[in-house]
């Protein structure tokens, strides 16, 4: 059975609330964490850059990656500086295209000539892969997330694209693959497998984290007694017919 802890894929915790961040800091099995503006927005941040530069110093030892705001390549690269001088901890997250598709590669080039550390995020082809990782190579440490839980979504099977995405940067080492949007522990295992070097795990999702490597008959006999006493927790009844005579 998997011991989570032998894992070389790094968990990062992909999450918004502070309370929870802040505990997760004590898992040794975390070693990064990501947010985005969806997930701020559920847990009702209302002052972005205090809520990212507080974290990015009370767990100074650990990547962070927050996100820019702005769908014009001109505010995102101001955001984007902005957002890397919260700590050098910090990595800054740049969507693969704005909001009508045009790419932003050139944008990932000049900040990573800057030496900002980035994250470029929401990629789900190879031809996106392709395009930034010629932006990428020559800059600071990065990294590559591909939204492999919407792939699956989408009916597809992401592992070509996240084994085509290895190969691609396997000669860079500065670059990181993050496999984004996992749907399920196992997602864990394969991320494991492949050699994927990161994988987001959302904070709900971590909780189950201990039942990686669980013995399946163990398993299986908790999960006959949580029917059972359930079933017997909501006072069900059925009503034993008389034997039928022939």
């Amino acid at each position: 059975m998997p011991d989570v802890a032998l894992f070389r894929v790094k968990i990062f915790a992909d999450g918004a609330d502070r309370e929870s961040i802040l505990e997760l800091a004590d898992n040794p099995l975390i070693k990064g964490f990501t947010t985005n503006p969806t997930l701020m927005r559920k847990a009702g941040i209302t002052d972005y850059g205090s809520f990212g530069r507080s974290l990015a110093r009370s767990i100074p030892d650990r990547p962070f990656s927050f996100e820019v705001l702005s769908d014009e390549f001109d505010d995102m690269e101001q955001q984007a500086l902005q957002i890397a001088t919260w700590g050098q901890n910090v990595y800054v997250k740049i969507p693969i295209t704005d909001t009508r598709g045009r790419s932003s590669a050139p944008l990932v080039k000049r900040l990573a000539e800057q030496g900002v550390k980035l994250n470029v995020t929401a990629l789900m082809t190879l031809d996106q892969v392709d395009a930034v990782v010629s932006s990428l190579r020559g800059g600071p440490p990065s990294c590559i997330s591909i939204f492999a839980g919407r792939v699956a979504d989408a009916g597809c099977d992401p592992l070509p694209i996240l084994c085509g995405a290895l190969e691609r940067i396997r000669a860079y080492p500065q670059i990181e693959l993050i496999w984004a949007s996992p749907r399920e522990l196992f997602n864990i295992v394969q991320a494991d497998a492949i050699g994927c070097h990161i994988i987001t795990v959302t904070h709900d999702l971590l909780k189950k984290l201990p039942l990686i490597g669980r013995d399946l008959t163990e398993y299986s006999l908790d999960t006959v007694k949580m029917f059972f006493n359930d079933a017997r927790a909501a006072n069900f009844t059925l009503e034993t017919p008389a034997a039928v005579r022939l």
